[in-house]
């Protein structure tokens, strides 16, 4: 349903290094970048698979206003508890340690991390392991 989604940060070069981090162990990398001159007034970089940006970072340099909740998928539960470390590692806020929320469904592993901007970011696995 959604080809890809961007939110809006305060620094964009904390947001990459952060994002590019915290992502990482999910297969994600900075596969494009656009200037403000080439977006009419967005800076910004894609992560995604390679020439396929699914999630963006961008500055139009207001501050933002609001956070969201973004959950990223991960092919396996080992996945989800790297993602958790390498978000802490890079700076993030603990918003809840990866593991079984049945709340939402038997299978339904994840871990959430606050960002540099406060979003709340979750990497979720919902395979049977």
């Amino acid at each position: 349903m959604i080809d890809h989604l961007g939110i809006l940060v305060a620094d964009l070069e904390r947001s990459r290094a952060f994002y590019a981090r915290a992502l990482a162990p999910l297969g994600y990398a900075v596969v494009m970048e656009v200037t403000r001159e080439q977006s009419g007034g967005y800076a910004g970089c894609g992560f995604g698979p390679p020439q396929r940006p699914h999630f963006w970072v961008g500055h139009i340099g207001a501050a933002p206003s609001g956070v969201v909740h973004v959950a990223f998928a991960a092919r396996s539960r080992a996945e989800v508890d790297a993602f958790h470390a390498a978000a802490l590692a890079a700076g993030a806020g603990d918003n809840g340690a990866p593991g079984l929320r049945p709340h939402y469904h038997a299978q339904y592993y994840g871990a959430f991390a606050i960002d540099p901007d406060g979003n709340n970011i979750e990497a979720v696995c919902h395979a049977a392991e």
